[in-house]
């Protein structure tokens, strides 16, 4: 089995688990980053961490399941990157400044009317960096949805200096999606440092960084769907 069928294979049983679990708020998650019950009360516990305490500047994916945390970034003063859906503009990040914009910019259409986009080398260096996921284990290794944009999101901040080693990759998750098994890794593939389910917070270890972004991994039709990509690719 290769190792994108292996991915499919866990990522198609934790959607049947947590739609047989009534652990998501909406049927047809398969395809999607799960909108998982109790991301409110993931929110607040990872709040509560000294690590986000600290976090000046947070770097968020655009799902509804981290919404609550977006919007606790924001009220609590913190400036959010948050992606454009697919990547699909050549400044691929919109920026979300608390002292400009309401907190309900943290929702990914209000953005879309409401918040400048940014590239990468406008943005300022990132303290925590909020990624979805489908599957997680405990030694940070994890899922997404399959279509690779958190993995692109990671390379170009990492690219531009704005991710270090002191940057906190963090995800919220069901308690479901948390696996006591290995999960298929590649290359490109980077690991979270936490875990934040609505009841516990696991640290990960070790840590897993990819330091550049490939082409060669990409579809041709991706690369011409996301404007970055397509900078990049040879004439």
């Amino acid at each position: 089995m290769s190792s994108d069928q292996a991915k499919h294979e866990v990522r198609d049983r934790v959607w049947d688990l947590l739609e047989r679990e009534k652990a998501v708020r909406e049927p047809g998650v398969h395809g999607h980053i799960p909108d998982f019950v109790g991301s409110e009360r993931a929110a607040e516990l990872l709040a509560s961490l000294s690590g986000w305490r600290s976090a000046h500047v947070v770097k968020a994916n655009p799902d509804r399941a981290q919404l609550p945390v977006r919007a606790r970034a924001l009220r609590e003063g913190k400036l959010v990157y948050m992606a454009v859906p697919r990547l699909a503009d050549e400044r691929p990040f919109y920026e979300l400044n608390p002292d400009r914009l309401p907190v309900e910019v943290a929702i990914s259409k209000a953005a879309e009317a409401q918040a400048p986009k940014v590239t990468p080398n406008q943005m300022r260096p990132v303290d925590l960096v909020l990624c979805g996921s489908v599957a997680v284990n405990r030694r940070g290794a994890r899922l997404g949805k399959g279509a690779g944009y958190s993995d692109i999101e990671f390379a170009l901040a990492q690219e531009a200096g704005l991710i270090d080693a002191s940057t906190i990759i963090a995800t919220t998750v069901h308690p479901l999606q948390v696996l006591d098994e290995p999960l298929p890794e590649e290359e490109h593939d980077f690991r979270v440092d936490l875990i934040v389910t609505p009841t516990e917070v696991i640290r990960c270890a070790p840590s897993r960084r990819p330091s550049a972004l490939r082409l060669e991994r990409f579809a041709a039709e991706k690369i011409a769907a996301i404007p970055v990509l397509t900078k990049r690719a040879p004439n």
